[in-house]
């Protein structure tokens, strides 16, 4: 029966990916932090989903709202990529006594950066007036490498466990926790933290397994990230693929 409800969100056209604890069993500390990268990941590839999904069907006076959206989703990615390059990735090697050890990352940012910076280029410049193939056209052509790096940086996160060494311990997950610490700010909570947790299957994914672990969120913490916060610009975030509870919804337009 024909309906004009707006369908549910699914992950398409980039899959999401499986973390590496829920594939080999692994506890360790590095699989761990790989598996809270691919996580943060699937916050990503959700939110490009998302873009993807309604940008043809955002009616005009909504557009500028999506735009907004879009922008965020953007600004989340450059965040995460400042948080790797400026801060993570170099304390990893300083730990290691090594040096490059995750510059293929870097090299991978690069091949969809000029993409990413057309993305939010067109979309700053247009606003409300965005036409939606054009900027699809513009998402197909960073989508390849983008998804590519999503699924390589995680196994390479846990591959450098074989660093770890008594001479050189490694504290991976304190290494990202300090780095995830000082690329807080009171903008990015406001402007760019509602693009990351509200496109998060936290219910659902892999068995529910990381509810509450990754992210570190339960009672008055997550209710502040996934429903208080997002009360600011909520025109914005109302684009996001999951709900505050962390499940699928059906998408706003």
């Amino acid at each position: 029966m024909a309906t004009d409800s707006p369908p549910m969100y699914t992950d398409t056209p980039l899959a999401a990916i499986h973390t590496p604890e829920f594939e080999t069993g692994k506890k360790n500390p590095f699989t761990l932090e790989a598996s809270k990268m691919v996580i943060s990941h699937n916050s990503f590839i959700r939110g490009f989903n998302s873009i993807y999904q309604q940008a043809p069907r955002v009616p005009p006076a909504d557009k500028l709202d999506f735009a907004q959206y879009a922008i965020a989703w953007h600004d989340c990615m450059e965040a995460h990529h400042r948080y790797e390059e400026d801060d993570f990735f170099p304390n990893v090697d300083k730990a290691a006594g090594k040096s490059g050890l995750m510059d293929f990352a870097v090299h991978e940012h690069a091949a969809f950066h000029d993409g990413l910076e057309r993305f939010k280029t067109y979309l700053v410049k247009e606003g409300g007036s965005f036409s939606a193939s054009e900027l699809i056209a513009i998402m197909d052509s960073f989508k390849d490498p983008l998804h590519s790096h999503l699924k390589a940086e995680p196994p390479a996160i846990a591959a450098l466990a074989k660093y770890d060494t008594p001479e050189h311990p490694i504290d991976i997950v304190a290494i990202a926790d300090r780095a995830a610490k000082n690329s807080i700010s009171l903008s990015a909570v406001f402007n760019v933290f509602p693009v990351f947790f509200l496109n998060m299957d936290t219910a659902t994914f892999e068995g529910g397994m990381w509810d509450g672990v990754f992210p570190p969120l339960n009672g008055t913490g997550k209710w502040l990230m996934t429903k208080a916060v997002p009360m600011w610009h909520s025109s914005r975030w109302r684009f996001t693929s999951c709900s505050p509870e962390g499940k699928f919804k059906q998408l706003a337009v």
